[in-house]
């Protein structure tokens, strides 16, 4: 019986002895030789590990992985490896963490000299247009934090009075729609659940969304009968305007925080990853207009942890820690104030430190129409729909 010295040498012996030789098609697939048996040892090893320290040594093999050309460690694969997927990798990121050292960051003051050419440089790379700026003077904004979040001259938005609900700030169509089956496109062909991104509905007094008969999430939502639920997807690109505005007159009644990730909300990203939405952090407002619900949530993205609503001074986002899942609650209806917050179509609601997106949620009757097009650019105060 051969003892467990010898074992030991064998094992070390087949890694020392690579066969490095191309197979004969390699000059195609530019795959190596492995000892498959030495792997299947090592990888045993592997999965003997506690979960932690089985992801460390996943992850540069997976990096490897990806980043070599012609499969080169795909052979890996036929020996019981798996490599991490892509998503679950960039998951991995500490997206939080990255967002709150940016925002620290944005929060330092320029020296005056060097001002103009650090703006100058964003300017340049994401297209900004100072000249519809409140303050064009580039030596005004004492740090970066202050350009993100620079105020417009009041003619360069022009709110439109002919339409009911208006677009709350500048960015990309993503994507609009009737809700159907309670899931939401956050891109075309890539949904979501209404109900995972909203949160559940919880009934108390102060909410004005009175319990339906039906378990059905969407028509807990719609209030009034023969009224459709209807949503609006729009990015906000780092050089748009940040702050964003109340799309029609409202009551808000109801925050809604869920802590979460900061991943990158770009519609590349968000074709990639499902549920995208519903995986970042998000500040969702709630309450109704003339045709019953209305919400509007603006959606956290990487280094944009910081979202701010005006008239909310109790508002935290992208705290060092949280539990995945939870999310906290507060009413706008209070003893004193029995009708919530009431907003005017095109009064300041809130904003952003970079670009991230705003998504809107709403009841209307069926005759509600959209005057949009999938992927057009749009500015703050311009016409949505209307009926």
């Amino acid at each position: 019986m051969q003892d467990t010295g010898s074992m030991r040498n064998t094992e070390s012996e087949s890694w020392r002895n690579w066969d490095w030789r191309f197979h004969p098609n390699s000059l195609v697939t530019g795959r190596l030789h492995f000892p498959q048996l030495a792997l299947r040892r090592r990888l045993g090893q592997l999965s003997c590990m506690s979960r932690p320290a089985l992801k460390l040594r996943s992850w540069p093999l997976t990096v490897l992985y990806y980043l070599l050309p012609f499969g080169a460690l795909r052979p890996l694969s036929r020996v019981g490896w798996r490599p991490v997927s892509r998503v679950a990798l960039y998951k991995s990121v500490p997206t939080r963490l990255l967002s709150r050292a940016w925002g620290r960051l944005n929060q330092v003051e320029l020296p005056h000299w060097l001002r103009r050419p650090v703006y100058s440089l964003y300017i340049w790379t994401f297209g900004v247009n100072m000249k519809e700026a409140a303050v064009e003077d580039l030596h005004h904004y004492r740090n970066l934090s202050e350009f993100f979040r620079r105020k417009l001259k009041p003619q360069a938005r022009p709110v439109c009075g002919l339409h009911s609900v208006i677009s709350p700030s500048d960015g990309k169509i993503l994507n609009f729609g009737q809700v159907k089956n309670c899931e939401v496109e956050q891109v075309k062909g890539v949904t979501y659940s209404l109900e995972s991104f909203l949160g559940p509905r919880t009934y108390t007094e102060d909410l004005p969304f009175p319990p339906a008969s039906s378990c059905d999430f969407r028509n807990q939502l719609v209030t009034q009968e023969g009224n459709e639920l209807y949503h609006c997807v729009i990015y906000l690109a780092p050089g748009d305007y940040h702050c964003f505005h109340s799309p029609t007159d409202w009551t808000v009644s109801h925050r809604r925080h869920f802590p979460g990730s900061l991943m990158s909300v770009n519609p590349g990203m968000a074709r990639w990853i499902k549920e995208l939405f519903c995986h970042n952090e998000r500040v969702v407002l709630s309450g109704d207009w003339k045709h019953g619900f209305f919400s509007l949530t603006a959606v956290g993205a990487t280094n944009v942890g910081s979202i701010r609503i005006y008239f909310d001074r109790d508002l935290h986002t992208n705290s060092p820690r949280y539990s995945k899942g939870s999310y906290n609650d507060f009413s706008f209806v209070t003893h004193a104030n029995k009708d919530g917050v009431p907003m005017r179509k095109g009064e300041h609601l809130g904003e952003f430190n970079l670009g991230s997106t705003i998504v809107l949620i709403f009841e209307a009757p069926k005759d509600f129409n959209f005057r949009l097009k999938a992927g057009q650019k749009i500015r703050f105060g311009e016409a949505l729909g209307s009926l």
